[in-house]
């Protein structure tokens, strides 16, 4: 039995502080400007905005931006979140698990995005402010709190717990449950990019504040 406990519930946090070490001091890699983007990873970037119900993009968000330094972790990026806003598990659900991903990694740029994305797909501002309190707090459908909590074991410990995969095979297909921890690990490696390279905030996404 694993000594790993995944954090079920709360977590402390300090905003101004944790924004200030993973955004304030300033990008480590700056952006290529928008004007050289070429034109097929523009293309790339608006199939992935239009599979999560955005708009071409006027101007490239500075993420894609800086990651597009390494093309082809770039186009294997885009490509897989592509597939994941298309994919198996609808987008309401995927949403819970994104934003428990981005609040337990404390990750601005992504907590700000997908919590305009989840509005989008029908979370109201109760049911995100209560993915902060995790997988624990009263309210939600044992399914949903199998999602959540799903997040917080393969955080804590690498992997999903009995329990929490009979309860979620209760409801999903093989399919669905090969999508899910592949869909929490690229939203970590998304949250570990983001805060490691210091993204900064555009003006319309608030950070861990957003609700």
């Amino acid at each position: 039995m694993s000594s790993r406990q995944p954090v079920t519930g709360a977590i402390e946090t300090d905003i101004p502080a944790r924004e200030a070490q993973v955004i304030g001091a300033g990008p480590r890699i700056t952006a290529v400007p928008d004007a050289e983007v070429d034109p097929a990873s523009r293309r790339i970037v608006d199939e992935i905005r239009a599979s999560a119900g955005a708009g071409p993009a006027t101007v490239i968000p500075e993420y894609m931006r800086v990651v597009i330094k390494h093309p082809e972790i770039f186009r294997c990026q885009m490509d897989l979140g592509t597939v994941l806003f298309q994919g198996l598990i609808p987008a309401r659900e995927r949403e819970f698990a994104v934003l428990r991903v981005g609040w337990l990694s404390q990750a601005p740029y992504e907590w700000g995005q997908h919590v305009d994305i989840a509005r989008r797909y029908g979370l109201t501002g109760e049911e995100i402010a209560r993915v902060q309190l995790g997988s624990a707090a009263p309210g939600w459908s044992e399914h949903e709190a199998a999602i959540l909590r799903g997040v917080e074991e393969l955080l804590a410990d690498y992997a999903l717990s009995d329990a929490t995969w009979n309860i979620l095979a209760r409801s999903w297909t093989e399919a669905q449950l090969i999508e899910f921890p592949m869909m929490v690990g690229q939203y970590v490696a998304t949250a570990f990019i983001q805060n490691s390279l210091r993204i900064p905030l555009p003006e319309s996404n608030p950070g861990l504040a957003h609700r």
